[in-house]
């Protein structure tokens, strides 16, 4: 049995614009990185700690997304990954709007020490 594949962004502070694959109006967002002791080499210092969630229109989609109005970057919540609880952390939204969104931009401030990497194994936004 293994977590997985990690999808590594280089450095400990990287952003992902993610396109999902509908209209969403996000309510929660669930982060995975797999227990120190199922870890392969037994170090999840590329965990994720501290990071932000929010709607955005990435430069390349810039006519499709987020507030059509402006296309503004809209803060959902700052959170942290605890390495010491559950593999999967789902955090509620700080901030909820009321209408659906495409795009999410998940930007990683700090990990939990490697500084040539960070890995994450799953990203699920929760919404209607």
């Amino acid at each position: 049995i293994s977590p997985g594949y990690c999808w590594p962004f280089q450095a400990s502070r990287s952003q992902v614009d993610i396109r999902l694959p509908a209209q969403v109006q996000p309510t929660a967002i669930t982060v995975q990185h797999p227990l120190k002791k199922t870890s392969g080499l037994g170090d999840i210092s590329s965990a994720p700690r501290d990071f932000t969630v929010s709607v955005t229109a990435p430069l390349c989609f810039v006519s499709k997304g987020v507030d059509e109005e402006g296309g503004e970057e809209t803060l959902l919540g700052t959170f942290s990954f605890n390495i010491e609880k559950e593999p999967t952390q789902t955090f509620p939204l700080q901030n909820t709007l009321p209408r659906a969104f495409q795009y999410i931009r998940l930007l990683v401030l700090s990990n939990w020490g490697q500084s040539s990497y960070t890995c994450i194994y799953r990203v699920q936004v929760i919404g209607r």
